[in-house]
């Protein structure tokens, strides 16, 4: 049996690459150009910078958009990403790469260890900084996955739970993260928590305590930047099934 894509499929990866992904772009940094940032904690960051510590961002997938723009500017520094393999993450990976992202691919649902080598030896051997959704690429929306403690683990970084909220923002409820998007000109408020120490060796018992530590902290520092920026929505950001019914909402409701 022949491996050659079905006709509408290679359509479709054509589609994504040279007409929705470089839309996207132009579109997404037209965007962002708009909003005003306000760290939150931002003396968290600064202090392991002076350190010489590369940093280990956590953040949640659904607030990915908000903090995709930020940490593209040149004052953040160099960051390398992690984006899935799938036909959707050619385009966000497209997209990533045009900010000035170094991208790995791969995911919890497929080729992610293999990733995380790359990522590893990126923040070792060249310096870059990384961040990881730890609810991605598939969820369950809000729950943390392991694989961003042994980043840290490996790499001696510092683990930094980071939030990011805005107000005025658009709602994808369809998706199973529910995606937020900043809508134009909003105040994107972006929250630090404190380090969480990764040991150089630990067992699964110790790994699962350091695992509901950070996903209980990241919600905590999710809740204070919603808190500030006003944003609510109609779903706990911690859900254990994340389907939702097709439609999308501006928020404030």
């Amino acid at each position: 049996m022949s491996s050659e894509p079905k006709p509408h499929k290679r359509k479709r990866a054509w589609l994504m690459r040279r007409v929705v992904a470089p839309l996207g772009l132009c579109v997404y940094r037209a965007l962002g150009a708009t909003w005003r940032y306000v760290e939150v904690h931002g003396d968290i960051v600064e202090r392991e910078r002076a350190a010489g510590r590369p940093l280990i961002g956590a953040f949640l997938h659904t607030r990915t958009f908000s903090l995709l723009h930020h940490y593209s500017q040149a004052d953040q520094g160099n960051w390398v990403l992690m984006c899935s393999q799938s036909r959707d993450g050619d385009a966000m990976a497209q997209i990533e790469e045009g900010l000035g992202y170094r991208v790995v691919r791969g995911s919890s649902g497929g080729g992610g260890a293999k990733a995380l080598v790359a990522i590893i030896r990126a923040v070792k051997k060249e310096g870059y900084s990384t961040c990881l959704a730890v609810d991605g690429s598939r969820g369950p929306r809000g729950v943390a996955q392991p694989g961003i403690l042994t980043l840290a683990q490996k790499t001696g970084g510092a683990l930094v739970p980071v939030a990011a909220s805005a107000r005025w923002s658009f709602v994808w409820r369809w998706s199973w993260d529910r995606t937020v998007l900043p809508l134009p000109f909003a105040k994107v408020y972006v929250a630090y928590g404190e380090p969480i120490p990764v040991p150089s060796t630990m067992d699964a018992a110790q790994a699962e305590v350091l695992r509901a530590e950070l996903e209980s902290r990241l919600l905590a520092l999710h809740t204070e930047a919603d808190g500030l920026s006003g944003f609510s929505d109609t779903v706990p950001l911690r859900v254990a099934d994340a389907s939702h019914s097709p439609a999308g909402e501006p928020h404030p409701a």
